[in-house]
């Protein structure tokens, strides 16, 4: 599994997908944490599934050996509207009703979702700020070992400022704050660390410190 990878497209717009993943049959998941639901359109998830396909390929090689890709956005919000827990998304022959079976597949799951079940219970985890509190024990202790251990904390640190130089050297302003407001909203981090990594001054962290009680 890989985070933030960058497919670039030479003629027209890349992307950068927050995870790619394959497992251990050779399917090919792109998943995407999506706070904002602009971020989460149905052509964006279009785009990621073709920029996917695009790049599994190599010369010479047959279309059939394309592997199956999943496009799974999981989103804070119910984007679709229904109050269901998951929107598989699948191609099909209009005139017959059956499923064309390309192998492709988008995914949307409502992070709005709590309902008494595996998705809802594993929605409910992502949310929490307090380990205990998760039904899942496996994440659980991977909260518990990025917040509370010497070594976790490290490596988020080192993660968090890589978010950052990357987002600076993209010119994503909006982006680069929002990181800043994550690590004041964890409360794991004093200001002049926040500052530190971040190449902000002091005042300037402590600027949108005051916002974000506000």
């Amino acid at each position: 599994m890989h985070t933030q990878v960058f497919v670039e497209n030479l003629v027209n717009c890349s992307v950068r997908l927050d995870i790619l993943a394959t497992d251990s049959v050779g399917t090919k998941y792109n998943i995407e944490i999506q706070r904002s639901d602009k971020g989460a359109g149905r052509k964006r998830a279009r785009y990621n599934s073709s920029m996917l396909d695009a790049n599994l390929l190599q010369k010479g090689e047959d279309f059939s050996e394309l592997p199956e890709t999943y496009v799974i956005f999981i989103t804070e919000n119910d984007v679709m509207g229904k109050g269901l827990p998951l929107y598989p998304v699948e191609r099909y022959i209009s005139v017959t009703g059956e499923r064309f079976e390309d192998g492709a597949h988008i995914l949307y799951v409502n992070g709005a979702y709590r309902g008494d079940s595996p998705i809802g219970r594993l929605m409910h985890d992502f949310g929490c700020v307090d380990p205990s509190d998760m039904y899942y024990d496996v994440l659980a202790d991977r909260v518990k070992f990025f917040k509370e251990s010497k070594e976790g904390v490290a490596v988020m640190c080192r993660a968090i400022e890589d978010m950052w130089k990357r987002a600076v050297n993209e010119g994503e302003e909006n982006r680069a704050r929002n990181i800043v407001l994550r690590m004041l909203a964890a409360g794991k981090y004093t200001v002049a660390e926040i500052a530190d990594i971040s190449g902000l001054s002091i005042e300037e962290v402590k600027k949108l410190q005051s916002e974000k009680s506000a």
